[in-house]
């Protein structure tokens, strides 16, 4: 997969393949095109070429192809559910309301089938007593923990998580976390992008340091983290280790 944005490159010749039930942790310096990574796997950022596959559904950007109809989009998107740093809530419905809204619109859901289903989620991350609480009214980490059950009320097949907790102070982080290793136990498929190394060991089954635009190290978490091979790597972990802080598939 390639993106550029103007003159600057930002992902050059991607690959990445993250078998069903697998975490893979994206880590790497700011600007190095994580986001963009995930956000093209969405679809939210139109890849200038490269194949995008989810399950079955495939998407091909080569050859100048271009996007399909937004039927078609919006099938492709629901099968990935996005989790953003800064919540996106709609603020003028509550907990529950959030959390139904994706299959009540886009799926045609009955309403009182959505909101058992959106109750059941709540249920899930812990916030069953906030379902018909305002976003306002919310602790950030609340509020990332209804993003992360409006995700799944939609069914995805991958779950994307973009620093879904650097917005987030430490112990409100670790709710989130929480929910995430959760997740990860139950086989939910994920690509995280994450600053929190000790987590990304700790559940990631891969791990990818990108910088540049490029990969430029993939493997085992705990060989990535601990033990990497690259000297780029060993450099951008050593910032988390002195500081203490260290304890889908594409194709170009």
């Amino acid at each position: 997969m390639k993106k550029s944005f103007g003159a600057v490159s930002v992902l050059k010749d991607i690959s990445l393949s993250v078998p069903r039930g697998g975490v893979v942790a994206l880590i790497g310096p700011s600007g190095s095109g994580k986001s963009t990574l995930l956000r093209c796997l969405n679809l939210l950022t139109i890849p200038d070429s490269g194949v995008i596959r989810v399950d079955q559904r495939m998407m091909d950007f080569t050859n100048g192809h271009k996007l399909p109809a937004d039927k078609e989009l919006a099938a492709f998107r629901a099968r990935t559910g996005m989790v953003f740093q800064n919540f996106n809530l709609f603020p003028h419905m509550s907990a529950v309301q959030n959390v139904m809204e994706g299959p009540v619109t886009v799926q045609k859901v009955e309403r009182g089938a959505a909101r058992e289903a959106a109750l059941k989620l709540l249920e899930k991350v812990g916030l069953k007593d906030k379902a018909d609480v305002a976003p306002d009214k919310l602790s950030g980490g609340q509020k990332q923990r209804v993003a992360i059950a409006r995700a799944l009320a939609m069914k995805p097949e991958v779950m994307l998580f973009d620093e879904a907790t650097s917005a987030l102070d430490p112990e409100l982080a670790g709710e989130v976390l929480a929910v995430v290793r959760q997740l990860a136990a139950e086989g939910m498929t994920m690509v995280l992008v994450t600053h929190e190394m000790a987590f990304a060991r700790e559940v990631a089954d891969t791990v990818v340091f990108m910088r540049d635009g490029v990969v430029v190290e993939e493997g085992p978490a705990a060989q990535v983290i601990d033990a990497p091979r690259q000297p780029a790597t060993l450099t951008f972990l050593s910032h988390f280790h002195s500081s203490g802080r260290a304890t889908a598939a594409v194709s170009p």
